[in-house]
């Protein structure tokens, strides 16, 4: 007669075993803790990083500008408006119009707006000419005539992000004879008020 062997299951080696629901709950906070340590470096870094794009692309626009003014020996423009909430820039000629229909614009990243608030020394970080004046609103224009030098356009356009971090980023117009600069958030303000510098 045939005997069969009873199977008995061997034992698993700790090795192989699984997680207990305390092992696994105990990696999820320390995960969650880590991430929550992290996230605002994170969100800085992604912020700084969108901003200083930002502020090349129109830094890059004024100085195409600056550059057909002086091929072509005609005035070009640089322009820049919010329209709903989306911060866009055009490099133009110079037409009646302050801006001439047919642009063709281009936007900046959608989490950054144009700073048109006082800060804190009752002062506005944007400055750049508007139609006829100064204005906070925009839209904003600077203009480089058949030898390169501003139209008096002088000031900058201060970039912020929209979730309100505390980084910016400016372009300035410095001079009449054209001089183009990038600034970057200060701890202290310059002797005209201004973070951005």
């Amino acid at each position: 007669m045939l005997h069969s062997k009873q199977l008995t299951p061997k034992p698993v080696p700790s090795a192989l075993a699984g997680y207990t629901v305390l092992e696994l709950i105990l990696v999820m906070i320390i995960v969650g803790v880590v991430s929550a340590i992290a996230a605002p470096g994170w969100l800085q870094f992604v912020n700084v990083q969108r901003l200083n794009t930002a502020q090349s692309q129109i830094y890059q626009a004024m100085l195409e500008a600056k550059s057909n003014a002086l091929r072509e020996k005609r005035t070009w423009q640089v322009s820049i408006r919010q329209e709903n909430e989306q911060v866009q820039w055009a490099v133009h000629r110079v037409d009646t119009d302050f801006i001439p229909p047919g642009v063709q614009w281009h936007n900046l990243n959608q989490d950054i707006k144009v700073d048109m608030e006082k800060n804190d020394q009752d002062v506005y970080e944007t400055t750049l000419d508007s139609p006829g004046h100064k204005t906070i609103t925009g839209p904003w224009r600077v203009q480089f005539n058949y030898k390169g030098n501003t139209n008096g356009q002088l000031g900058q356009i201060t970039l912020i992000p929209k979730d309100h971090s505390p980084v910016q980023r400016c372009v300035y117009v410095s001079t009449l004879i054209g001089t183009l600069r990038m600034g970057y958030d200060q701890d202290k303000p310059n002797s005209r008020g201004k973070y951005c510098y």
